[in-house]
């Protein structure tokens, strides 16, 4: 996706109006075409990037912030860091952000600008991932494919995003998930180690970047409105799947390919998993730790920009 504007949509149903959100540009003003067009050429993505704590966050409170998503991970907002790769990824054409109000995200003046030229469109969020997701859905016309991430996967590169686009466009599933091997993660950042899914072929983790391409692919949300993170809490999987997918999951008898057979039998979709060769795919910023891990990580691959900033306001060079 080129740094052009994208209006909001001007077909089906729009999305939920939220304070702070722009209206649409008008016609001629780099607005996406008329229904008819060729609005299924290229990925929409889906950002989530609400918090249910608000202030009350590990993270947020690390920088006393009022969202999560506003923290500055080596000097940029984590929630600009996020829309930044998703713009940057040419296999995007729409972008939606998912939050409980757009005025959080009009905090960061780049993802203003980002509203206000209809580029980055606002949803409302609802009251867990699975329902957002549903009504996500609903509200964007012609959603599919649809690219799903978090609005805290602040190590993604567009490299990684088009990797995982161009592997759903080769498949023929209704969902897919994109997954890394454990190793691969401790090979490069052994303080690195995740909630992995420790299965009889090998150990993985999330990358917490999902594709729908249907309604069916959709309902592959259903297990997360018991809020997800099966790695670290995996008696969710028996309310998700069922108990057999839980005991066949706990007892080390599932290959990756069993999972995804499970859940694409539980959720009547076929559901495919991606292998990501990126360690940092599954790394984002969902505590201190976290934070900690990204933000050396950051510093490595561009230097202590913080350090930069602030030497640029002690020496009056601030615009």
């Amino acid at each position: 996706m080129t740094d052009t504007p994208i209006s909001a949509p001007v077909s089906g149903t729009n999305p939920a109006p939220l304070p702070g959100a722009s209206d649409a540009p008008e016609s001629g003003s780099g607005s996406a075409p008329e229904s008819g067009a060729d609005s299924t050429s290229g990925f929409t993505a889906l950002v989530l990037a609400a918090s249910r704590r608000g202030p009350g966050d590990a993270v947020a409170q690390i920088q006393n912030k009022s969202h999560k998503c506003l923290v500055s991970l080596n000097g940029t907002a984590m929630i600009e860091r996020v829309l930044q790769v998703v713009v940057d990824t040419p296999e995007v054409t729409r972008i939606f952000v998912s939050v409980e109000d757009a005025n959080v995200l009009r905090e960061v003046p780049k993802v203003a600008a980002w509203l206000d030229s209809g580029m980055v469109v606002p949803i409302l969020s609802k009251g867990n991932l699975a329902e957002s997701l549903f009504s996500a859905v609903q509200d964007i016309p012609d959603p599919y494919p649809l690219m799903i991430t978090a609005g805290d996967n602040a190590l993604h590169t567009p490299e990684m995003l088009s990797h995982f686009c161009t592997e759903v466009s080769k498949g023929n599933a209704d969902a897919y998930i994109a997954m890394a091997r454990a190793q691969l993660i401790l090979d490069k950042y052994p303080e690195g180690a995740r909630a992995f899914h420790r299965l009889k072929d090998d150990e993985y983790s999330s990358c917490n970047l999902y594709a729908v391409t249907s309604d069916k692919g959709v309902q592959g949300a259903k297990p997360f409105a018991t809020g997800g993170q099966f790695g670290k809490k995996p008696l969710r999987i028996a309310k998700g799947f069922g108990i057999l997918s839980l005991v066949l999951y706990k007892m080390k008898w599932l290959t990756l390919q069993g999972v995804t057979n499970r859940i694409s039998k539980a959720i009547k979709a076929k559901t495919l998993a991606v292998l990501m060769p990126w360690a940092e795919g599954p790394i984002d910023v969902d505590n201190p730790k976290d934070y900690a891990l990204v933000t050396k990580i950051l510093k490595g691959m561009e230097g202590d920009r913080e350090q930069s900033e602030e030497d640029r306001a002690e020496n009056g060079f601030d615009e």
